[in-house]
């Protein structure tokens, strides 16, 4: 009879409690900037600390960050983005990171983004031997082109294929993201759907507003 893998049951488990999670979580943006993605993150770990889990976040910081993170932050060393200075991009996983993380004893990795310290997480979970869970929140490749850099397109979609396939769960917002990660060669038993819904106390009948509406062309 074929035993259970390790991420299997650790879903069942966490379908029953998160208290026994300790989630090492690795994001480019975590609060120095206010975007969507990161915007899911820290609603993610406010959620799961409520459950109890414990939860440790690495990522580059600002000296003027955009709101207040949710759970414990560790800053990793970063540099501006080329192009887009307000973004900061870390080069990898520091020696003192890496004590970090062993102190903190996590038992699952969770990967915002396949930049290089995403992928140096990866390899830093691969040799812990842990589960690693990956969220797909953006398209790079489709980045470059803007930037006028679009011979490295194929490049960057190899490099993110790579990426997800080494991980052990792909978190896809919508279908088209889903079919996206199959055509990477993802499998559909890999792949997940974590969906975002709406922030019904911002976005509610409520807020009508029928003079904004009229100012900006719009009918009753």
């Amino acid at each position: 009879m074929q035993s259970e893998s390790p991420i299997n049951h650790r879903e069942r488990e966490a379908l029953q409690s998160a208290r026994g999670l300790r989630v090492a979580l690795f994001s480019g943006n975590y609060n120095y900037a206010r975007d969507g993605a990161n915007k899911a993150l820290n609603k993610l770990v406010r959620h799961l600390l409520n459950e109890g889990a414990h939860v440790r976040v690495y990522s580059p910081t600002g000296r003027t960050p955009a709101f207040e993170p949710a759970g414990e932050l560790v800053s990793v060393p970063s540099v501006p983005f080329p192009f887009r200075p307000e973004y900061r991009i870390a080069l990898g996983l520091p020696a003192a990171t890496k004590r970090d993380i062993a102190a903190f004893r996590p038992n699952i990795i969770h990967l915002a983004a396949p930049d290089w310290l995403g992928t140096a997480a990866l390899r830093h979970a691969q040799s812990l031997r842990l589960p690693v869970v990956a969220s797909f929140h953006t398209r790079f490749e489709t980045y470059l082109e803007y930037y006028g850099l679009g011979w490295l397109r194929q490049w960057a979609w190899a490099r993110q294929r790579r990426f997800y396939l080494c991980a052990d769960r792909v978190l896809a917002p919508n279908p088209p993201i889903e079919a996206h990660l199959k055509q990477m060669g993802v499998s559909q038993e890999n792949i997940r759907s974590w969906t975002r819904g709406v922030e019904t106390d911002i976005f509610c009948p409520s807020r009508r507003d029928e003079r904004w509406r009229s100012d900006h062309g719009f009918a009753p």
